[in-house]
């Protein structure tokens, strides 16, 4: 008996060498849907300056819906990555949602270590053209299943924003990218999750096959050019205002 089972991790590791050895020699690149579900509720009981009795007027006026759900994309490479909103609706009834109508793009050169962002922020398109720097990921030890990958987990805290971020990377898939601003992992970011659930990204679609226009970099896009720490003064002006008139920082804000 023992020695069956000697045999059979024998296999098992050999069968694991040659599926490594596969992947490392077949470069990583498709695109993957995220579904992204926005908690207002949530998102409301982290704002801190303001009464729990005006959150609970605000909530009253929106209505009883709390959650709005979207997709959007993330393209890859090697070395390349373009995150976008995605056309496909998500769930029925989302006429009101804005930020399908709104410029928004992350695309990064992992050669180059470039980054271009377009963001729409209080009706104001900007164009970031910065280097990419990475938050100060804070690696930890748990694993889950994502979308069909072994995931390990990391979490950083954005103290402008005032958002503690947990996520999980693909240990298979070893691109420095993610949704959103989230990048600099040693794997493909496929889940993310601020504020204890006031907004969650997590991947459900992985479609890995060769791309061909979709990290064109878009052409048409008017807006001011500014760099990243330009945008960090003008996001740091927002949310000052916004907590002086007791409203809301987010309003206005892609979250």
């Amino acid at each position: 008996m023992r020695k069956h089972i000697q045999i059979y991790i024998f296999i098992l590791t050999g069968f694991l060498i040659i599926h490594t050895i596969e992947l490392k020699s077949q470069p990583v690149q498709g695109t993957i849907r995220y579904l992204r579900t926005q908690n207002w509720a949530k998102m409301m009981a982290s704002v801190d300056y303001i009464s729990k009795q005006q959150r609970d007027r605000m909530m009253y006026m929106w209505g009883t819906r709390s959650e709005w759900k979207t997709f959007t994309l993330l393209h890859f490479n090697a070395t390349e990555s373009k995150y976008e909103n995605s056309e496909e609706e998500a769930e029925p009834g989302n006429e009101g949602w804005s930020d399908r109508k709104e410029t928004f793009f992350m695309q990064c050169n992992f050669k180059d270590n470039t980054l271009y962002n377009g963001i729409t922020l209080l009706g104001k398109t900007y164009l970031i053209h910065d280097s990419i720097v990475p938050p100060a990921w804070k690696i930890l030890n748990d694993m889950k299943e994502v979308a069909g990958h072994i995931c390990m987990n990391a979490s950083w805290t954005d103290t402008l924003r005032k958002q503690n971020i947990l996520l999980w990377f693909a240990l298979d898939m070893p691109v420095s990218t993610g949704p959103d601003r989230f990048i600099g992992l040693p794997g493909v970011i496929l889940e993310v999750d601020i504020n204890n659930g006031a907004l969650l990204m997590i991947a459900d679609k992985i479609d890995l096959k060769p791309l061909t226009t979709e990290l064109d970099v878009p052409q048409k896009v008017k807006g001011r050019k500014i760099d990243m720490a330009e945008y960090t003064r003008l996001l740091e002006k927002q949310i000052r205002e916004r907590k002086a008139a007791e409203e809301p920082w987010f309003w206005g804000i892609n979250y």
